[in-house]
């Protein structure tokens, strides 16, 4: 029963590596002695199956007592001065609860539910409720549970070593969901750290940064949209997705409160999808989520991770799919959270050339090492299991292709190969991909990625980094860069509106007019069109039109669809009471009729990546200021697509259509019902047997011909 004095020492401080070695139950000869830890205690009494057996104590609040054959469970009554007693349950006499299986995926890199390991659950364990505790910390010396639950003083709440493994381990009986908690951590150094837990369900609301223990009572109505969308490939249905920012959409509404409100405006509009700006709890407001803390825990600003999945279930239940922005390339700098986190580099690379990005002033995760990988590819697979979210759109991508991405020559270590691609990073997006299609069919992975990068979109297998969709960049840089010019000179730059053409389908793209095209002086959508205000209105309505009928899938940033003036600013809410303004609230019809047409038309979406399925039209006559195309659906039926991005209406334009026959005019930008000026074919167009027609087509506008059939 005797140990050694050190060893008390070292259970009294909460530092031992390995407490329950000491305390809790442990046979000895043909008994058992219980060992428990009760500083500042007066008397100690174990209440076992055979009666209560009295403690002793034998140094630095350390009691034991030895006790006739084996004792299966217990109870520690103390005595404190005063009069005050303290009846509870021990942790130290628990199994681990984590098992071998765990621990070897864990160190493989491949435990694809790695939040029912680690983090703090609330499980039943050999018979009492309570949360199990687990975190992976290989360099530490000493980890402990503090929280206000035991006054923040952890030496009581010292976790276990499982071994190699790295993981730290702890159950503590009879914890409530709602405890608030953190790990202290000692490093090599001796020091003691704080952090929050990576793993952690729930955080407290920023700025405070604690975790929060939880667990789902949620009871999810979305069996009929699970089922249906395994049976679908999103790239072969309308994908019209509409990007917000929760925070600033309208200010001061919980997940629940803006269900109703969302939904509403979303399925007024026709959007087939929302995609939410990060909401993994992060520090910072200002970063809007992308400099993540927290990648498990959805954020505490607007409620509880309950209140989101009803958010998302309400949203299934109206028809409207779910993405969500994923940040996987960096992580902050805050003491408080993954830096450093058991004192030495851990989820970030240890080489400041492949473990800091220098122009966000963040730390990029270290892709080579297997329980790191782990840790983003579970957090994927949470998003899709635990949130029954449709899609990750992944941020930042080219940022992880590259090492010398931002770098200046010295700055970067090339690969084994001696070349520039970032192997680990391209390993780990590939596995993530072929991971979340296997496991959740029916699922889109988008990629943002600003470069050239071959087969982003391409299957695993073959090479490719196995996403679903890419944002075309590209598209999106040259056409805005071509509307901003005055009309009168438009016709010298045909080339940034017609490029895309050429490479529309060596990806599965989706065209972004995002956040990052409304802030940091590049002005809003509507504020980039040139001329009056009457004039803006309508190179809006009319480049709407152009990219909504491009091949692709469609994106626009909240307040965009009725013509934000102000640049966005997560600070404030949107300028809703500009739609009292009729122009505005015309725009904003125009785009709930560009959804309504497009969900309803095969030919905009149905082959959105076949080239056979395109065609550029515009003889015989050619006129640069107009771009011209035709789109087919499988079963033939034709959409064709005129923009005028002249300042001046074209009339009798000879144009050589898909085929003889009546053209229905299904949209006209210009149309009076959304604050044009009416100009169009009077409803339909009628084309020699030849496909020779003649249209016309208003200034700053789009139309849209469907085949009669």
């Amino acid at each position: 029963m005797d140990i050694a004095p050190e060893l008390i020492t070292a259970i009294a401080e909460g530092g031992h590596h390995s407490p329950h070695d000491v305390l809790g139950v442990h046979p000895d000869g043909d008994g058992s002695v219980i060992r428990v830890r009760r500083p500042l205690a007066v008397s100690v009494t174990a209440i076992t199956d055979t009666g209560p057996v009295p403690l002793t104590h034998v140094a630095d609040g350390v009691w034991a007592a030895r006790v006739p054959g084996t004792v299966s469970d217990y109870t520690i009554e103390a005595e404190y001065a005063g009069g005050v007693h303290d009846i509870a349950d021990d942790p130290y006499r628990f199994t681990p609860t984590l098992g071998e299986l765990d621990l070897h995926l864990i160190a493989e890199g491949r435990h694809e539910q790695l939040w029912h390991a680690l983090g703090a659950r609330p499980i039943r364990h050999q018979g009492i409720e309570g949360v199990a505790f687990a975190v992976w910390a290989p360099d530490a010396t000493g980890v402990r549970v503090v929280g206000g639950f035991n006054d923040w003083d952890g030496r009581g709440h010292a976790m276990r070593s499982l071994g190699a493994s790295g993981v730290w381990e702890l159950f503590v009986p009879a914890m409530a969901v709602g405890t608030v908690y953190k790990y202290e951590i000692r490093t090599r150094r001796g020091e003691w750290i704080l952090k929050a837990d990576p793993m952690a369900q729930r955080a407290e609301v920023p700025p405070a940064t604690a975790s929060v223990v939880t667990r789902s009572e949620y009871t999810w109505n979305d069996g009929d949209w699970i089922a249906h969308r395994a049976r679908t490939e999103p790239s072969a249905h309308p994908m019209s997705i509409y990007e917000l920012h929760l925070g600033s959409w309208r200010p001061g509404l919980t997940y629940r409160d803006a269900a109703d409100q969302l939904i509403e405006h979303v399925t007024t509009l026709g959007f087939t999808h929302v995609e939410f700006m990060p909401l993994a709890e992060h520090p910072f407001g200002g970063s809007w989520g992308y400099q993540v803390s927290g990648y498990y825990a959805p954020t505490s600003r607007f409620g509880s991770p309950d209140d989101l999945r009803y958010l998302i279930d309400r949203l299934h239940g109206s028809g409207i799919g779910v993405i969500m922005d994923w940040v996987p390339g960096h992580f902050p700098k805050d003491a408080f959270a993954l830096a450093r986190f058991d004192g030495q580099p851990l989820y970030e690379h240890p080489d400041p050339r492949r473990g800091e990005h220098k122009d966000w002033g963040t730390y990029i995760f270290d892709y080579g090492r297997n329980e790191v990988r782990n840790f983003l590819v579970a957090n994927a697979l949470y998003w899709f299991e635990e949130f029954h979210v449709d899609g990750l759109r992944v941020d930042a991508v080219a940022s992880m292709l590259y090492l010398d991405y931002s770098r200046q020559d010295g700055e970067w270590e090339p690969n084994i190969h001696g070349g520039r691609e970032n192997l680990e990073a391209i390993r780990f997006l590939q596995e993530t991909n072929a991971t979340a299609y296997r496991r959740h069919p029916g699922v889109a992975m988008i990629a943002e990625e600003s470069t050239s990068y071959p087969g982003v979109t391409a299957p695993t297998d073959a090479g490719g980094l196995g996403f679903g969709f890419k944002w075309n960049m590209g598209w999106m840089n040259d056409s805005l860069q071509y509307v901003q010019r005055d009309p009168l000179y438009r016709s010298h730059h045909n080339g940034e509106i017609t490029f895309s053409f050429a490479y529309a389908f060596s990806e599965q793209y989706v065209l972004p007019i995002s956040h990052d095209e409304v802030v940091h002086g590049k002005g809003t959508l509507l504020s980039r069109m040139p001329g009056d205000h009457a004039t803006k209105i309508a190179g809006a309505r009319g480049y709407l039109g152009y990219m909504w009928a491009h091949p692709g899938k469609q994106l626009l940033f909240m307040g965009q669809e009725f013509g934000q003036l102000s640049e966005w600013s997560e600070g404030r809410g949107l300028d809703w009471w500009i739609l009292d303004q009729p122009s505005h609230r015309a725009l904003q019809d125009f785009v709930g009729a560009l959804n309504a047409v497009y969900t309803r038309t095969p030919a905009l979406w149905q082959r959105d990546h076949d080239g056979a399925a395109f065609l550029r039209l515009g003889e015989p006559s050619h006129n640069p200021n107009v771009v011209a195309f035709a789109r087919t659906a499988d079963d033939d039926s034709c959409l064709v697509s005129l923009t005028n991005f002249s300042g001046a209406e074209i009339a009798n334009l000879p144009i050589r259509l898909p085929a003889g026959g009546v053209w229905h005019e299904v949209l006209n930008s210009d149309a009076t019902e959304f604050g044009g000026h009416g100009v169009g074919n009077l409803g339909e167009v009628v084309a020699a047997d030849d496909g020779l027609a003649t249209i016309t087509l208003p200034a700053l506008g789009t139309i849209w011909l469907l085949a009669a059939g």
